[in-house]
């Protein structure tokens, strides 16, 4: 209790201190949300790490084409072909990054939030009586893929690559949704859900464990979805390498995959692909952070 009591004294400290400057992601917040971002920031549990071991898993879909509403029928396109890759063993985060992590993060660089998040967590404080403890293990979210790639570049490690994104939520066997085949339900998964104002509906990090990938993942599909290191390529599976395909050399979108607290049923599949341009802010996208093996070498930086 006192040291949670000395970081959040600490916290308050830079939280204050930060303005729009040079680096800063958000205007200066009020002292009484100072407070609670504080706290939020204090009550910080970092995700343990997951290894993924070498060898190949099958990406990407079959095509369907007599089934239209089907669970296994391609979201679109980009899914195909399907085929077998090679990645070198990985690690990658159990956990989305949570809100709390984040948080710290912008106040040890003396940063503050951006203004949408200031709002929102204002907003369920005040209106909704959410609590600090709450928030602190909620996925982050209206982060910038620039931003949720320096924070994994903080932490020593990068966002993970498309193909390993996928790869860590199905499996080497090409499951349909990280815990199988079976269509999602709320025990599995934070999905389906509306809010008038756009109020995120969300689920702590580190739960629902009914939905965990083979590997024993939270949230790889559903909660929010996840910016992955790669631009997003259309048609790259059709020449993408066997081995440690990190994505198109440019492009104007990045890669988000997993689905999020609002998605329907086939965005949530391990196989369907989307991307949006790296400067966008959304309620609906997070992060997790990925490292390549120190005995293999990996496929490259971030």
């Amino acid at each position: 209790m006192f040291r949670a009591l000395i970081w959040a004294a600490l916290f308050a400290t830079l939280f204050v201190g930060a303005s729009r400057t040079e680096g800063a992601t958000g205007p200066k917040p009020s002292p009484d949300l100072t407070r609670h971002l504080s706290r939020i920031a204090a009550l910080a549990q970092p995700a343990p790490s997951v290894t993924i071991p070498a060898g190949e898993f099958i990406l990407g879909s079959k095509r369907i084409d007599d089934d239209p509403y089907g669970l296994s029928t391609q979201f679109d396109d980009t899914e195909f072909p399907q085929q077998r890759v090679w990645l070198d063993e990985f690690t990658v985060d159990r956990d989305e990054v949570s809100l709390g992590e984040y948080l710290a993060y912008l106040a040890r660089n003396k940063q503050s939030p951006p203004e949408a998040l200031q709002k929102l967590i204002w907003h369920v404080i005040t209106v909704h009586a959410m609590s600090d403890q709450t928030l602190a293990r909620w996925p982050s979210l209206y982060v910038t893929w620039h931003e949720a790639a320096a924070f994994c570049t903080s932490q020593g490690k990068r966002l993970p690559t498309e193909a390993e994104w996928e790869k860590a939520a199905r499996g080497s066997n090409g499951l349909l949704f990280p815990w199988g085949d079976a269509a999602p339900d709320s025990e599995r998964a934070m999905f389906g859900q509306h809010h008038i104002h756009e109020i995120p509906i969300l689920a702590a990090v580190d739960s629902l464990a009914p939905g965990r990938s083979p590997y024993g993942l939270h949230h790889m599909a559903g909660n929010v979805a996840e910016w992955v290191q790669d631009w997003f390529g259309l048609d790259y599976y059709a020449y993408m390498p066997g081995r440690n395909p990190v994505g198109p050399a440019s492009g104007r979108y990045k890669g988000v995959r997993g689905g999020s607290w609002k998605s329907n049923i086939i965005m949530l599949r391990t196989a369907t692909r989307s991307g949006f341009s790296p400067d966008q802010r959304s309620a609906t996208i997070g992060f997790r952070c990925a490292q390549s093996s120190v005995a293999t070498g990996g496929t490259g930086g971030p």
